[in-house]
């Protein structure tokens, strides 16, 4: 048988791990991302809040607004310059200035006020670098820039915000200026740049790209190591010695050729335990194998001894057919069929006399050998005392007291014994528990003949039994049975009965009395399908023909 392919649990470890140490590293990477940047953006609010604090306790907000108002330059307003100049000098800045928000349009929203610049800037450009007072900035502040500006007037504390004009790409915090009166004359803007910040980020987010891959890769190699030598190389190990016990027991023709290798596990967990589960389960396998190989053997002894004890039960019963060829005064058909290999149900006919005929139907309680045993040794008893003369009453009285004498088991035996004349068709019947024969009179059909039973025989020493007289026309037919028959079961427990029994004896009535016990076999097959059975099915029919001429 070809065995379908696995995959290999190593190499879905591997993969489950490496997207597991992945996926964890990646979190982390993340985390520790947000973290130093949330962290860098506070230090940058800090270093921005503090500077422009500092700064703003030098500018006289007073002096300023007179500067704007009157676009000229005073001794302070110098002095406020010089002072932006030497912050900028001092600090890691891109920008220091003072501005004044007009609006929140699209163009001419901001007035320059003044703003920082260093010696070497002086010395590169300084026009480019400085600004005019009152000087309007056209088109360089968008309008969503602008209206920050001027919520940064009405601000009683520092504000910060992304700036993204032509001047660059900065971070920007911002305090109002405000006269003696307290009103918002200009803002003082401090401004850090974004390239230097994302340069700081890129070179962190470096840093975790590698440190996390290196991590990921220390761990994974770790893990799976450790995997490997704890799980990977055990089960493979599992798997290769179970693999050769199943294949050797394909082959085997014994125990002893049975292959039972020791997985060698030594982990001290569970997967040791496993190891020595599997051990004990090979060995008692192993065991289980020895035992079957013995119960086999007494089986197949037994069924041989059970299929000699059915030949020997069998050929105690008259078994040829026709029975009495050279008798023309009546036909005769008998049949068992034991529900085990052998059974306790028995039927016998044999001539008394040249004139005298007995027909002996006969069911032991109990099934198997037991019962085949008592049945042979009942069988013998009533075909010894019906051939010594005795009438059908006094053949039972015989043989009931007989099998009571040693009758340790507790069996018993239904009897229906029935004599007859075969010159008159006079004939004399005894019925010892057993079931009611079915008689059917000439162009009629069948219907049971009731009437009250004597108890069966073996149960209780000195029983008298009752007999009564009948008689057979030429054509009648008589069938008697065990109670297999009635008993048949189906898949619904449900029993065939006798009605269903006259049924089937009555579907041909006339039949030959083979075709007979045919026709009721075949309806106690159709009713009870392929349920099995418990009970022995045993049938006779004899047909009366009378004298002939």
């Amino acid at each position: 048988m070809e065995s379908k392919k696995t995959k290999s649990i190593g190499k879905s470890l591997l993969v489950s791990i490496t997207i597991a140490v992945i996926a964890i590293c990646a979190v982390l990477g993340v985390v520790g991302y947000r973290m130093f940047s949330n962290g860098m953006d506070e230090r940058y609010r800090t270093y921005l809040n503090d500077l422009l604090t500092m700064t703003q306790t030098q500018i006289d907000g007073d002096d300023i607004a007179a500067c704007i108002e009157s676009g000229r330059e005073s001794a302070a307003f110098k002095e406020i310059q010089t002072y932006l100049d030497t912050v900028k000098e001092s600090y890691d800045i891109e920008y220091i200035y003072i501005v004044k928000p007009l609006n929140a349009e699209a163009t001419d929203n901001m007035m320059d006020v003044m703003s920082a610049v260093t010696a070497k800037e002086r010395a590169e450009d300084e026009e480019f670098y400085s600004v005019k007072l009152g000087e309007l900035t056209g088109n360089a502040y968008p309008a969503d820039v602008a209206a920050k500006y001027l919520a940064g007037m009405d601000s009683n504390g520092t504000t910060y915000f992304i700036n993204k004009t032509e001047y660059g790409y900065d971070y920007t915090g911002m305090v109002p200026i405000r006269d003696s009166a307290g009103n918002a004359v200009a803002v003082l803007a401090a401004d850090v740049s974004m390239s230097a910040i994302q340069k700081t980020l890129t070179a962190y987010l470096t840093f975790v790209i590698i440190f996390t891959l290196a991590l990921a890769g220390v761990v994974e190699f770790s893990l799976y190591r450790w995997l490997s030598n704890r799980v990977v190389s055990p089960l493979a190990r599992l798997k290769d010695v179970s693999e050769e016990f199943v294949e050797s027991s394909r082959t085997a023709n014994g125990p002893d050729e049975l292959v039972v290798a020791d997985p060698d596990i030594h982990t001290g967990d569970e997967m040791e335990a496993l190891s020595g589960s599997l051990s004990d389960m090979f060995d008692g396998m192993k065991r289980y194998m020895s035992d079957l190989l013995v119960t086999t053997k007494e089986k197949e002894r037994m069924g041989t001894e059970l299929s000699m004890a059915m030949e020997i039960q069998a050929s105690q019963l008259p078994r040829l057919f026709p029975a009495f060829p050279e008798r023309p005064e009546f036909d005769i058909f008998a049949s068992m069929t034991p529900a085990k290999e052998v059974g306790g149900d028995f039927y016998d006919f044999f001539m008394v006399d040249d004139d005298h005929i007995a027909l002996v139907m006969a069911d032991v309680s109990g099934k198997g050998v037991p019962a085949a045993l008592f049945m042979m040794v009942s069988r013998v008893l009533i075909k010894s005392h019906l051939q010594a003369g005795e009438s059908p009453a006094r053949a039972l009285m015989s043989v009931n007291d007989q099998l009571c004498e040693n009758n340790d088991a507790d069996l018993f035996v239904t009897v229906w014994i029935g004599v007859m004349q075969i010159s008159t068709g006079m004939g004399i019947a005894a019925n010892a528990g057993h079931e009611h024969p079915a008689v059917r009179r000439a162009g009629g059909e069948y219907n049971l003949r009731v009437y009250r039973h004597s108890p069966a025989i073996g149960m209780m020493e000195g029983i008298l039994y009752r007999e009564h007289e009948f008689i057979m026309s030429p054509g009648d037919s008589l069938f008697v049975y065990t109670d297999g028959v009635p008993e048949a079961t189906d898949k619904h427990d449900k029993l065939y009965g006798t009605d269903r029994m006259l049924e089937a004896l009555n579907k041909d009535p006339g039949a030959s009395p083979e075709q007979t016990l045919a026709n009721v076999t075949a309806g106690i097959a159709e009713f009870v399908g392929d349920e099995e059975q418990f009970d022995d099915t045993t049938m006779l029919c004899l047909r009366y023909e009378g004298p002939q001429a």
